[in-house]
């Protein structure tokens, strides 16, 4: 990283980026951006440092965990900026991972609406709570919820 005007500090990122200071002090112990120390002992980060946050902002949006989003900067130059052709690589990946969730999540939706659409609230019937009616043969009685 060169020093000079190519460099920001901290509260300046925050500002251009929108993330607060300690969220991009967070980022940093993560590894998921450097920056240098002045003599004085202040954050300096280079300018490439907001197209990185961009990335880590709107993969957080996508919901993609931290720990997928430190991954896929692993595959980067240390301090590469993201270019179009890694945004679409790493969308790509994240694409498929979004995509499990989602069908997970209308599975769920599609099982508790059932239960809700049906309000037997019976787990001698219920989809949600007793699939398949699993629970007959453990006797009669919400056998789910004893301890």
């Amino acid at each position: 990283m060169t020093a000079g005007r190519s460099e920001l500090s901290v509260g300046q990122v925050a500002q251009r980026s929108g993330v607060s200071v300690s969220a991009l002090h967070f980022y940093e112990r993560q590894g998921l951006l450097s920056s240098r120390r002045t003599q004085g002992n202040q954050r300096r980060f280079d300018r490439s440092v907001l197209r990185r946050v961009a990335v880590i902002r709107a993969a957080q949006q996508a919901g993609i965990p931290l720990a997928v989003i430190s991954r896929a900067f692993g595959e980067l130059p240390p301090d590469g900026v993201p270019d179009q052709a890694d945004w679409q690589r790493l969308s790509a990946a994240w694409r498929q991972e979004l995509d499990s969730r989602i069908r997970h999540l209308q599975a769920l939706r599609d099982r508790l609406g059932g239960c809700i659409g049906c309000g037997c609230l019976s787990l001698a019937e219920c989809r949600f709570v007793n699939p398949d009616d699993a629970s007959a043969d453990s006797g009669t009685g919400a056998r789910a919820f004893d301890v």
